[in-house]
């Protein structure tokens, strides 16, 4: 459960949680998570376009035993070895694109003073860091500012070779939405992404995985990593395995992973470890599962990591799963902290506005640490979220429970990369702003942690109705954002936080969290957007669909407020207690929605509030903030574990580097794990 983006409008900074089907938050402040930093530590590598290449630290290593960071180097690279798997899943040209443009960029000896060249560059460092040619958020084709004649110029001077389709795509209209979710379109089809053949239809999909039979009580998740193909007009499933579709990458990544397994803290993770190589050389789901199960189980020590096909924001269909790495240090101190919610997790249930017949009557182990990021690739690199809650498979987490973590030190990072004035620009007033200094970063994390612990686990499906996937279909993963996002929202706004000891003030803490939600929902965000697109991706969509309704729903009563001032637009909350008794009633029917599996209110939620942006407001807010340089994405370099070998050629020692620059790493990264070809 993964990806949870926050626009941050004071130090303007885009974050990610991940959730089980969440993407995206807005992030208010400048939170400083409490981990030990190097104060005079430089987080900014570079900008260009609309992204921002950050470092991070990882300020617990030399708390570890040479045995854990054993185990930390080889889960790194296991991850790392897989990288290659995501460029292509992502695009079925690109790895053949990444790979020519690395040939121009290392050989390349003619003119790099001129702007075509700037323009290159620019362009691939913007490939490599969606990993691949579509926006890593917006999913929309990278567009280059360059002209096919000065590519060909290029490749021919540096010996690089890029043809056919792979060339032409890079400038024509081809292939223009990696992920297309329009409600006239046929999803799979006119998606780029490449977990299906290009041309296997929406209604094939349909067919093919809807007459699997699954264990109704303990279901697979079927189709997760698999590609699914014509082969003779029939349609065929490729699996991702050792000996299968991209065995050269996985059997990399088993090859660390037995490494780490015989450096594991405990049985349990020796445990989960095993299963998860028995998963890699199998391509077997139900080992998958058993695998999920180990893994969700083993809570002790000090190392965790999420590691496999995950995530299925990328499949227009929700099936298939994105390759994933992070690897993780626990932070005890601040998981003691946060713990409390884990506790309580029932009491927000039970007291929750949703119909007595949706609520669970036992909310079983949520976990929810703060932890320390050693390493990411994938589906969580450069582009990384702030939080995970894992595993997705709904019956695994009823029965077994889940891990929710928040990655302490990525939050520190963007929060020390700088400021840039956008609060006071969008927010109505002083009081606003006040209120968003001092309690936007708690507010914040409070979010996160009530979305992820409380929000994902919360409710259940009415017996007979079939998942969200099958009934909700693509509207399935922004109404379950929604959903979890207004579950923070409404307990945001409630004295229990302070009776818990997690707040000082519950009040002023629920107003910043309110007056940031609506402000992003309503206007930031719009800065993400191209003047005249619609809101497309699931996270945007759902923040957009909670404000645009509850603004609607409180009019009468004038709960929030449209201001115009000076040729620019504000929204203003007259009354806190009444918009949360909104949240109340907007959480209560997106369950509803989901209990029952209403498609028509889903689409009539997302389609009437969440799709469509007023194009007169979105030229003014792109207006008012093209005064700040600051760029809207950021994404991170890893820090290099660096091994020290003994005469005997074992390691005895290891030291953390820090890349010089994005280029560095990326080529580094290509040469290094380059297993796959285009």
């Amino acid at each position: 459960m993964k990806n949870y983006f926050l626009l941050c409008l004071t130090v303007c900074t885009f974050l990610f949680v991940a959730c089980e089907d969440n993407k995206t938050k807005e992030a208010t402040t400048d939170e400083t998570t409490e981990v030990k930093t190097n104060e005079n530590f430089n987080y900014q590598v570079d900008q260009f376009a609309d992204l921002k290449i950050l470092r991070y630290q990882i300020p617990s290593w030399e708390d570890l035993t040479l045995k854990e960071q054993k185990l930390v180097y080889y889960l790194t690279q296991a991850g790392l070895a897989g990288r290659d798997i995501m460029w292509a899943q992502n695009y079925r040209h690109n790895l053949a694109i990444r790979t020519a443009l690395e040939q121009v960029y290392n050989a390349y000896d003619g003119d790099k003073t001129t702007d075509d060249w700037k323009n290159f560059e620019t362009y691939l460092k913007r490939v490599w860091f969606s990993n691949g040619i579509h926006h890593h958020y917006s999913n929309a084709k990278l567009k280059p500012e360059f002209t096919k004649a000065y590519l060909q110029e290029l490749l021919t001077a540096s010996n690089a070779t890029l043809e056919g389709e792979a060339l032409d795509v890079i400038f024509n209209d081809k292939d223009a939405k990696k992920v297309n979710l329009n409600k006239d379109a046929d999803i799979v089809l006119e998606s780029a992404i490449n977990f299906y053949g290009p041309d296997v239809t929406t209604a094939e999909v349909e067919a093919f995985y809807g007459a699997i039979e699954v264990d109704a009580e303990e279901p697979i998740e079927v189709g997760l990593n698999t590609r699914l193909v014509k082969e003779n007009g029939k349609l065929k499933e490729q699996v991702y395995k050792v000996g299968g579709l991209y065995g050269a990458a996985i059997e990399n990544v088993v090859g660390w992973l037995e490494k780490a397994k015989g450096v594991a803290e405990n049985e349990n993770q020796a445990k989960a470890l095993g299963l998860l190589i028995e998963y890699y050389q199998t391509g077997s789901l139900d080992t998958w599962d058993d695998y999920a199960v180990a893994w969700v189980e083993s809570t002790e020590g000090n190392i965790d990591w999420i590691n496999g096909f995950i995530e299925v924001y990328n499949d227009p269909k929700g099936y298939k799963g994105s390759y994933e790495t992070i690897v993780e240090i626990k932070d005890f101190d601040m998981s003691k902290k946060m713990a409390v919610l884990s506790t309580e997790a029932q009491w927000f249930e039970d007291n929750s506005p949703l119909m007595p017949e949706h609520k669970k009557d036992s909310v079983t182990g949520v976990s929810y640490k703060t932890v320390i990021v050693a390493g990411e690739a994938g589906d969580a690199s450069p582009s990384t979220p702030i939080g995970v809650n894992l595993p997705n498979n709904n019956w695994i987490r009823q029965k077994h429970g889940s891990k929710s973590v928040s990655l302490g030190n990525i939050i520190n990072a963007y929060n020390n990369a700088g400021g840039s004035g956008r609060l006071q620009e969008f927010a109505n007033d002083e009081e606003e702003v006040r209120l968003e200094k001092k309690y936007g970063q708690l507010a914040d994390k409070l979010h996160t942690a009530l979305h992820e612990v409380v929000g994902h686990a919360s409710g259940q499906i009415n017996k007979g109705v079939g998942t969200p996937k099958e009934t909700l279909k693509r509207y399935k993963s922004t109404i379950e954002e929604g959903r979890a996002d207004l579950f923070g929202l409404y307990y945001l706004m409630d004295p229990k936080l302070e009776e818990l000891g997690l707040v000082e003030n519950w009040k002023e803490t629920g107003i910043a969290a309110y007056d940031g939600y609506i402000r992003n929902g309503l206007i930031g965000q719009l800065v993400r957007l191209e003047l005249g697109d619609d809101v497309e991706e699931a996270h945007m969509v759902n923040r957009q669909w909670v404000s645009a309704w509850s603004y609607e729903r409180g009019k009468a009563d004038n709960v929030i407020e449209k201001i115009e001032r000076d040729g620019k637009t504000y929204y203003n909350i007259n009354d806190y207690d009444k918009l949360r008794v909104i949240f109340g009633e907007l959480l209560k029917e997106t369950q509803r929605i989901t209990s029952e599996g209403d498609y028509e209110a889903a689409k009539a939620l997302v389609e009437n509030y969440g799709v469509k942006v007023d194009q007169d407001l979105h030229k003014q807010v792109l207006e008012r903030n093209s005064k700040f340089k600051s760029a809207p994405y950021s994404g991170f370099v890893n820090p290099v574990i660096v091994p020290k070998m003994n005469d005997a050629g074992e390691i005895e020692s290891f030291t953390i580097e820090q890349p010089e620059t994005f280029e560095s790493q990326m080529l580094e990264y290509s040469k290094k794990y380059g297993y796959l070809k285009g």
